[in-house]
């Protein structure tokens, strides 16, 4: 009887263990959560992977994003457009491959960019983007619309000829031709 008490007691110490193991390799829950994209536009798969922050009450365009300064395109890491064919985009060519996207708000237009960086965060300790101007491949210019609902939360949508960025009252179609 008393190696079954062991044998029970070092059994529950290997399950509690575990428990505490496994429970330290879990990151907490961002307030941003990641989020995917994935579609199909003029016949190339893309992906955008970004992360996804919330309204939670505050004015986002024009202060939490301010206008005419270089952003994220979401939070956390910097936005990533990813192509496996070359697309067309306001008559100008963006090649294949993985790309850095990041936005200039304005109150009439946007200019979305390009850019060959990837993996790096969103922002710099100074607050300001990790964007890296020498390193733009395309930048085009487009208009913010009215979107025909409130989106709480940041999404991207993949079309067949294009896509969009929405949140909060603003929806930023990027279209391809």
């Amino acid at each position: 009887m008393n190696n079954l008490k062991r044998a029970s007691m070092l059994a529950f110490l290997m399950i509690l263990a575990a428990h505490t193991i496994f429970a330290q390799d879990k990151k907490p829950e961002r307030a941003s959560p990641a989020k995917v994209a994935k579609g199909t536009i003029n016949g190339a798969a893309v992906t955008i992977n970004y992360s996804s922050p919330a309204v939670k009450g505050r004015k986002i365009w024009g202060e939490l994003v301010p206008y005419d300064k270089t952003w994220r395109a979401g939070a956390n890491e910097a936005t990533t457009f990813e192509t496996d064919k070359p697309l067309k985009i306001q008559g100008l060519s963006l090649p294949a491959g993985k790309y850095s996207l990041y936005a200039v708000p304005g109150e009439k237009s946007w200019k979305i960019i390009f850019n060959s960086q990837t993996g790096q965060w969103g922002i710099k300790r100074t607050g300001e983007t990790t964007d890296d101007e020498t390193k733009h491949v395309l930048t085009v210019t487009v208009h913010p619309v009215k979107s025909s609902s409130f989106n709480e939360q940041l999404s991207y949508v993949i079309a067949e000829s294009g896509f969009s960025l929405l949140w909060e009252n603003l929806a930023v179609p990027v279209n391809f031709k």
